[in-house]
C-alpha cells in the first residue's frame, strides 16, 4: 500500500494549539493525545481566563439591578448573545435562547413545540442514527401528546435512506428532528434538501448541531433550520451552556419551559404575563459566567476560522482512515460520502472497551462503547465501537503515535 500522504499543519492552527494548557500535560507518563473531542473538546487560555476574569473582577447578576457591575454584566451577557446570532447567521438575537446545552435545548423543543402544537395521531420523525438526547425526548412527548414516532432508516455506511424519508412524510408530521453530524459514525446528513421536503409536507425541522457548530460554518436562514441547537463544551468553552435558536414566529407560539424569575413580565396571585423573547425561555438566573465563556469560545474560533478548522479536520480524517487500513482486522464503522472528523472502528476477536483501556496507558484518550446511539448500534448488530474525533488542535504526528500504539495493543491482546 503507498503511504499516505501527510499534510502540513497550518501556521494558524499550530498556533491554536500552543492555546491550549492541558495539551501539554502527560498521562501515565506519555504526552496526552486527545482523540475525544465529539464528547468534548479542550479549552483555549482564552475562555478559562474569561471565565476566570469575570468571577474575579467584573461578576454580578445580570438583568435585576442597577449598579455598575451588573449593568457590565448584562452588556458583556447580550454581547454573546449578539455573536452567537451572527454565528448562526439567525435573523434576529431574540431568536437565541441560551440554555444547559443541546439535551437542554432539545427538551424545551419536545415540551414546548409538543404543546402548543402536536395532537394525537400526529407524528414526528428522527432517524435511526440519533443520540439518545435526540430519541429520548421525542418518545416521551409522543406519549405524553398521543403521537407516533417514525424512524428514518439507514444502509451499511450510515447513510440515511432518502427515499425511506420522503415516504414517512406526510400531511400528519408536525417535525422532523435529525444530527446535523451523526456523533456515532460522522455522517453529515442532507440537512437542507430534508428541511425542504419537511417544509413541503407543513412540518417543521429541528437540527442537533452538536456535531457540526465546532467544526463547519452554520447558516440556520439557509439551511431551512427551525430549531437549531448546539452546546458550549464541544465548540472549546464551557459545560453548563448551550443554544437554542428557534423561529421567532414559532417561538412567540410556543408556552415557556419553565417558570420562575426572569421570565415575567408581571405577576399576581391571579395570573402572571411572560416577559418577550427571548427572556420568556431562560427562567432563573441564568449560566453567566458560561454565556461569557461562550462567547470567548467563539471568538477564538473566528479568529481562526470554520472553513480553516474544516479543511484541517478533513485531512486527518483522511489521513487517519488510510493509515488504519494497515490494522489487520480493523473494520471502520460508518463509511458515508461526506462524513466530519469522526471515525468509529471495531477490530475483530477484540472488544472496544480493551483497547480503549490500554491505549490510556499510552496517554491516548478515545472513547468506547454506544457512543450514546444504542439503536444505531444495534441497527450494526454490535453493542459499541472505538471512535476516534478530531479537534482544531490534532495532529498528524498523533495519528502516527496512535497508529502504532493501536498495533501494539492489538498485538497484546490476541
Amino acid at each position: 500500500m503507498a503511504k499516505a500522504m501527510r499534510p502540513i499543519l497550518p501556521s494558524s492552527l499550530a498556533h491554536a494549539r500552543s492555546a491550549f494548557p492541558l495539551l501539554r500535560c502527560q498521562v501515565h507518563g506519555h504526552p496526552l493525545i486527545y482523540f475525544d473531542s465529539a464528547a468534548t473538546a479542550q479549552k483555549p487560555q482564552s475562555v478559562i481566563d474569561a471565565i476566570s476574569n469575570f468571577y474575579s473582577e467584573r461578576y454580578a447578576t445580570v438583568h435585576r439591578a442597577i449598579y455598575a457591575l451588573s449593568q457590565s454584566a448584562t452588556h458583556d451577557y447580550h454581547t454573546v448573545r449578539c455573536a452567537v446570532r451572527l454565528f448562526l447567521n439567525a435573523a434576529k438575537e431574540e431568536e437565541i435562547i441560551f440554555t444547559r446545552g443541546t439535551t437542554a435545548s432539545i427538551n424545551t423543543v419536545a415540551y414546548c413545540f409538543g404543546k402548543a402544537f402536536v395532537r394525537p395521531g400526529d407524528e414526528i420523525i428522527i432517524s435511526i442514527l440519533e443520540h439518545h438526547s435526540n430519541i429520548v425526548p421525542w418518545q416521551m412527548m409522543c406519549e405524553e401528546r398521543g403521537a407516533h414516532l417514525k424512524v428514518i432508516a439507514s444502509d451499511e455506511t450510515a447513510t440515511l435512506f432518502l427515499d425511506d424519508y420522503k415516504n414517512l412524510l406526510s400531511e400528519k408530521t408536525r417535525l422532523v428532528a435529525i444530527a446535523h453530524i451523526s456523533n456515532a459514525f460522522g455522517t453529515v446528513h442532507p440537512i437542507k434538501e430534508m428541511a425542504a421536503l419537511a417544509h413541503s409536507a407543513g412540518a417543521r425541522v429541528l437540527i442537533d448541531g452538536a456535531q457540526a457548530a465546532p467544526h463547519i460554518p452554520i447558516d440556520v436562514q439557509d439551511l431551512g433550520a427551525d430549531f437549531y441547537a448546539f452546546s458550549g463544551h464541544k465548540i472549546y468553552g464551557p459545560t453548563g451552556v448551550g443554544v437554542l435558536y428557534g423561529k421567532e414566529e414559532l417561538l412567540e407560539l410556543m408556552p415557556p419551559y419553565q417558570g420562575g424569575g426572569d421570565m415575567i413580565e408581571t405577576v399576581t396571585m391571579e395570573k402572571t404575563s411572560y416577559h418577550a423573547l427571548p427572556l420568556k425561555f431562560e427562567a432563573g438566573t441564568p449560566m453567566i459566567a458560561e454565556v461569557i465563556g461562550l462567547g470567548a469560545a467563539l471568538a477564538f474560533i473566528k479568529d481562526i476560522g470554520l472553513e480553516e478548522i474544516h479543511r484541517w479536520e478533513q485531512q486527518l480524517l483522511c489521513y487517519a482512515v488510510e493509515r488504519l487500513q494497515e490494522v489487520a482486522g480493523l473494520r471502520i464503522v460508518g463509511t458515508a460520502a461526506k462524513k466530519g472528523a469522526i471515525i468509529s472502528f471495531v477490530v475483530e476477536g477484540v472488544h472496544p472497551l480493551d483497547i480503549g483501556t490500554l491505549l490510556d496507558l499510552q496517554g491516548i484518550a478515545i472513547r468506547t462503547g454506544h457512543h450514546c446511539a444504542q439503536p444505531a448500534m444495534r441497527h450494526f448488530g454490535l453493542s459499541g465501537t472505538a471512535r476516534l474525533s478530531f479537534g482544531l488542535y490534532n495532529t498528524i504526528e498523533e495519528i502516527d503515535r496512535f497508529i502504532e500504539a493501536l498495533k501494539q495493543v492489538i498485538e497484546a491482546l490476541r
